[in-house]
């Protein structure tokens, strides 16, 4: 019998030592709190920290503010059998005398030994290396606040940062400094960021994210030396293995984990190949009395820096402990990078290793996203996938890892405006929450009031009691939007009415916040969270409360804060592509352009060396821009006449018009003249969605107006006004709203229907989705936009005024303000030099983006200064 059988009694219980206070032993000593019943252990973890086990996953939340992160619930602290002793750290373990000497020189004794003492920031031997921060504690994020604050007074400038480490770690150290001001630069070995978890495509997408929130890469090279000044007191640069050197004045160290196994090393316990203390499926070490868990734990051979891993083996060990047997079987190492504006996430075979597997891949470079699925070779059943820009699948696809989809892959790809089939309801057994290992049918049975955790019977019908109760949602936060689904799926089936909140930190739906900021008057997003959120919001409220924001005022985007609100291709007003330049899109109103701005449109095309393409919407789309010279091509542009045609934007992006009568024999009314009218007049309107116009000059629809938000269609006594319809992923027909308008009467209407669309829509909604949710449809439309039956009729129209009155050209505002021209740099210290990962080939005497192959095989010419050499000049 061993001695973690021997059987304890209330008055004797078994005694249990955890070595570690982070997240892995609160989970463990937590589930041991909650199911030791009939008290049958006490319990004494030992905490190296001045802290109660706090949440890291949340590290890069206490940069942005003096956050408190404790891990709840703190009631485990408060038990008599349950002793937390902070501040102190074990120093040595005796395995034949079955105790722990702390360096204070206490000696405690334990029955059962619990390893979860985590991993710590490597640090590579180098010149200069004593200089090197790390970001793994709380300490140490408190220290590098107090550091970069103390370098902005000395220095008299914002601090320049360099990060190496381009996985989660070294990417949330490096977005978070550059919001408190710094200027960060990251340098990577790999060849693309996040490469154990994206393969090339999604890393080079992640790439172009970073580099458009002003963080400047450095791929493919390593840290060699750290420069200092001659007194070795502050750094100055750093030299990097490929010959360059950088300017920095902080380097932080953030290139993985080391678990911390000097204890077990020392106490004779079986070490891993690559360190960490090995552990079987039962999670014990070769001592039958000592367990491992988290990231100090090999299992099979391999440790892992995740909290979902860490929470099983908590889990595992609790069981075992309280005479179970449970067993710890496989690594769920789903990722989701928490970094501000950036959306990036990785589940299951990403990488597509499993024989014959399928990989459905969608690439828009006119919006920066990425979208991979990795499928069996019958395209069936799910094995992984990858996300980047726009990861809102990921929620709902992570629990149907190894099973079969209801539909084909490529319908699940949300950037391709896909939306999942709704035969995919979720099996009771899947996994929602890896964290805390909390399956759909917990969830489900926590809504109805069946059981929830801890007994608990009531039924939790509101998200933040569902979260509760269940745990789901509580950890790193990445299952939330599927736990809100399944609440209001039960909801639903059971006749309750399903909250429209925004999000967990808004009780108010969009159209509620909408008009709660519009009737108290509100222009910031730090007023609207002090006054109707919580906490510090999330990727589904900051973008809404950013839209609400730009839709109610013109203020500059970017400025008081809120371009931390706003999409990748917004901050930096301009279309990011696949390899990692801009485009630049003027406006064309109409599509009518005189000789002379097409001439200007060429020359710049010519000077910047740029790939130009005339679109289905009747612009020129310029490709090729590097972020640094988009001030440049816009300066010439503005200075001819041209303005933003907010291609980036979810705004008005153009007004789509077929020649009309003004050359046409068929035509019957001005089609361009009105079309142009119409785009000046809602040029820069923001809105939950990007929308469209079309007018046609007759029956013969050449404009393709039916497939707009909002389509003209000339009759011989007026025009036709069409609304509701769209092209892409799920097309819809525009659906006839009024016949034979003047145009003053039809531009009051087309008012009144944006208006009501931007105060009432959801997030993300195009106009044919909203009127299809909206009770009564098409004739609740006709009634409030012609027959008035809100009596909102003026006060939208003068919404509408108010915008026409205030419009303000976005690049034309940039260039008049040094301040704001400073986003616009592809590398901090060296602000004209073009990035060097940057490769063009020509293809009908035109540029464009290298492949992987041309890369790899041909001698591809990387760009260089202002002029663009391509292979074969």
């Amino acid at each position: 019998m061993t001695p973690s059988s021997l059987p304890a009694t209330p008055s004797a219980p078994r005694r249990v030592i955890v070595i570690g206070g982070g997240p892995a032993a609160h989970r463990l000593t937590d589930a041991l709190h909650s199911r030791d019943t009939e008290h049958t252990l006490s319990v004494t973890v030992l905490a190296e920290e001045q802290h109660r086990p706090y949440d890291r996953v949340a590290l890069s939340q206490r940069l942005a503010g003096a956050i408190d992160l404790t891990l709840l619930p703190t009631s485990v602290w408060d038990s008599e059998r349950i002793m937390l002793r902070i501040g102190e750290r074990a120093q040595s373990i005796d395995r034949v005398a079955q105790t722990v000497t702390t360096a204070a020189g206490h000696v405690l004794e334990y029955d059962d030994l619990v390893l979860a003492t985590g991993s710590s920031a490597p640090v590579p031997a180098m010149p200069g290396a004593h200089h090197i921060r790390v970001y793994r504690t709380l300490d140490d994020v408190d220290a590098l606040v107090t550091e970069l604050a103390s370098l902005t007074a000395s220095l008299g400038r914002p601090p320049r940062v360099v990060v190496a480490g381009g996985g989660l770690l070294g990417l949330e150290a490096a977005g978070g400094l550059h919001k408190l001001g710094a200027e960060s630069a990251i340098v990577h070995s790999g060849g693309w960021l996040m490469s154990a978890q994206l393969d090339e495509g999604g890393g080079q997408a992640l790439g172009r994210l970073i580099v458009a929130q002003g963080i400047t890469l450095h791929l493919g090279t390593r840290a060699r030396t750290i420069l200092t000044d001659d007194t070795d007191s502050q750094v100055t640069g750093l030299q990097l293995g490929n010959g360059t050197t950088i300017l920095a004045d902080m380097v932080i160290y953030a290139i993985g984990i080391s678990p911390r196994d000097e204890l077990a090393r020392e106490a004779g316990l079986a070490i891993g190949t690559r360190g960490g203390v090995t552990i079987g499926d039962d999670c014990r070490t070769s001592d039958p009395t000592i367990w491992a868990i988290g990231e100090v734990a090999s299992w099979s051979d391999r440790c892992v820096g995740l909290v979902a891993p860490a929470n099983a083996m908590a889990e595992v060990v609790a069981d075992r402990l309280l005479g179970g047997e449970a067993l710890f079987t496989s690594v769920d190492d789903a990722t989701k990078l928490k970094l501000s504006g950036v959306d990036v996430a990785s589940f299951g075979d990403a990488l597509g290793t499993t024989a014959g597997a399928l990989e459905i891949v969608y690439a828009d470079p006119a919006r920066g996203l990425y979208q991979k699925l990795v499928v069996t070779d019958d395209a069936k059943t799910l094995l992984g996938g990858i996300f980047v820009g726009d990861a809102s699948p990921y929620s709902l696809l992570r629990p149907m890892v190894g099973r079969q989809l209801s539909s084909e892959p490529a319908a699940y790809l949300s950037a391709a405006g896909a939306e999942a089939p709704a035969g995919d309801e979720l099996p009771d057994d899947a996994l929602v929450c890896s964290c805390n290992m909390v399956i759909a049918q917990t969830v489900r049975s926590a809504v109805r009031g069946d059981i929830a955790e801890g007994g608990h019977t009531e039924a939790c019908t509101e998200l933040g009691a569902l979260k509760t109760c269940t745990r789901a949602g509580t950890q790193c936060g990445s299952c939330v939007p599927l736990v809100k689904k399944l609440l209001e799926g039960e909801l639903i089936a059971s006749g309750q009415t399903v909250s429209h909140a925004l999000c967990e930190h808004f009780e108010f739906s969009r159209q509620e916040l909408f008009e709660s900021v519009r009737v108290l008057g509100l222009t910031s997003s730090e007023e609207i969270f002090a006054r109707f959120g919580t906490g510090r919001g999330c990727d589904v409220c900051k973008p809404a409360v950013g839209s609400i924001l730009a839709s109610q005022n013109t203020a500059y985007i970017l400025d008081a804060g809120r371009g931390t609100l706003q999409d990748t291709n917004d901050r930096a007003m301009a279309n990011m592509q696949k390899d990692g330049t801009y485009s630049v899109v003027p406006r064309i109103p109409g599509g009518e352009i005189t000789p002379t701005k097409l001439a200007v449109i060429a020359q710049v095309a010519l000077d910047f060396d740029l790939y130009t393409k005339i679109t289905g919407g009747q612009r020129i789309d310029l490709f090729g821009a590097r972020l640094e010279q988009l001030p440049d091509i816009w300066r010439i542009l503005v200075d001819a006449g041209f303005e933003s045609g907010q291609a980036y934007g979810k705004a008005l992006r153009n007004v789509k018009s077929c020649v009309g009568s003004t050359w046409c024999r068929f035509g019957v009314q001005d089609a361009v003249g009105l079309a142009i009218r119409l785009e000046l007049r809602y040029r820069g309107l923001r809105a939950p969605h990007k929308f469209k116009f079309g007018v046609s000059g007759c029956a013969r629809e050449c404009a393709e107006a039916r497939a707009k938000d909002v389509g003209i269609i000339a009759s011989d006594n007026g025009w036709n006004m069409y609304v509701g319809g769209n092209g892409g992923f799920q097309p819809a027909h525009g659906q006839l709203l009024a016949t034979d308008l003047d145009e003053a009467t039809l531009i009051a209407y087309i008012d009144r229907y944006m208006m009501y669309y931007i105060r009432t829509a959801d997030r993300m909604q195009r106009t044919a989705r909203w009127m299809e949710d909206l009770e009564g449809g098409l004739e609740h439309v006709r009634d409030v936009v012609i027959n008035d039956s809100l009596g909102l009729a003026a006060e939208l129209e003068e919404a509408m005024a108010a915008h026409v009155d205030n419009y303000e050209d976005e690049w034309a505002a940039t260039l008049a303000d040094p301040e704001r021209l400073r986003r616009f740099r592809s590398f901090v210290n060296a602000p004209t030099t073009p990035d060097p990962s940057l490769a063009l080939v020509s293809e009908r005497d035109q540029i464009r983006p290298a492949t992987p192959a041309e890369r790899t095989n041909s001698p591809t010419v990387i760009l260089s200064g202002s002029r663009i050499p391509v292979r074969g000049e």
